[in-house]
């Protein structure tokens, strides 16, 4: 199976490295810029480079060759940038069948820590979440047009090797935000390879998948641990109210939810490595 990846970031670089050579593919995709796809291609992965100012011609070629498509890449307040530029040739793509999105849970927006699931409305309460969704609206449009089974992935904060609460402690920026009630869902990267190879091999339709932890935990929670587990002080509780956050950071905090995986794991049959943040803190600590 040829894969094409809009998008060769932190997850979709994850999947290729633990998934690819089980599953088969042969894996191209695209970067925004000349040095990481430099880079890549010493690593053995063909890559293109794609932005708002560059497009490699060669792109065009090999999304005829693809089998299926991952798309990593966020949309822009212009819209989603892999649609308008490349819809149409997708659409007709010959040897395309799947096409899995990588979105957001931000589009179900607040639901004031109740539970959501694939069967809930969206309602977006942020711009990022708005976006996300007119991006899925979008790619469904085109699969039921073009007959390609579209999956859309719906995640919430992502964390692995490097990128995690141990790294924030270890620096000293860790903070133990506390806002009465609030949950999050949260996603090792290791899992969202899981769903994806799930979705690349599955025979079931298309649909949503809410890709996500079994265990929806209040932030503060999750630094404490994660500072236990490396014998650190625990930061000081910090009033959500009064903390200097910026306005993204801070708009995380608006939407209050707890993310149901149900679908996930007994339709799609993936089995989470890391079903929780413990489990999946503890083997990052291991490997400190």
């Amino acid at each position: 199976m040829n894969l094409f990846v809009f998008g060769l970031g932190y997850s979709a670089q994850h999947f290729i490295a633990t998934h690819s050579a089980a599953l088969g593919l042969g894996v191209a995709g695209t970067v925004r810029g000349k040095d990481k796809a430099a880079s890549l291609r010493a690593r053995g992965i063909e890559a293109f480079v794609f932005g708002p100012d560059l497009a490699d011609a060669g792109i065009p070629a090999a999304l005829d060759k693809a089998d299926a498509l991952l798309l990593t890449a966020p949309p822009s307040s212009a819209g989603d940038p892999v649609l308008a530029a490349y819809g149409a040739r997708i659409a007709v793509a010959p040897n395309l069948r799947k096409i899995l999105y990588l979105s957001t849970v931000a589009v179900y927006g607040d639901h004031n820590g109740g539970w959501v699931d694939e069967d809930t409305p969206p309602a977006p309460v942020s711009d990022r979440g708005a976006a996300r969704l007119e991006a899925e609206n979008g790619w469904r449009a085109l699969g039921e047009a073009s007959g390609k089974q579209v999956h859309i992935l719906r995640l919430p904060g992502i964390y692995g090797p490097g990128q995690n609460a141990l790294e924030n402690l270890r620096e000293g920026t860790a903070k133990r935000l506390v806002k009465p009630r609030q949950v999050f869902n949260r996603i090792h990267v290791e899992d969202i390879g899981r769903a994806i190879a799930a979705c690349l091999t599955t025979s079931l339709p298309g649909r949503v998948w809410n890709v996500c932890d079994d265990e929806p935990a209040p932030p503060q929670d999750v630094v404490e641990y994660g500072a236990r587990l490396l014998g650190l002080p625990v930061p000081p509780d910090q009033p959500f109210a009064t903390a200097q956050l910026s306005p993204m950071a801070r708009s995380f905090y608006g939407e209050n939810k707890r993310v149901s995986n149900r679908a996930l794991r007994e339709i799609l049959g993936v089995t989470l490595a890391y079903p929780t943040y413990r489990e999946g803190l503890a083997a990052l600590a291991e490997d400190l």
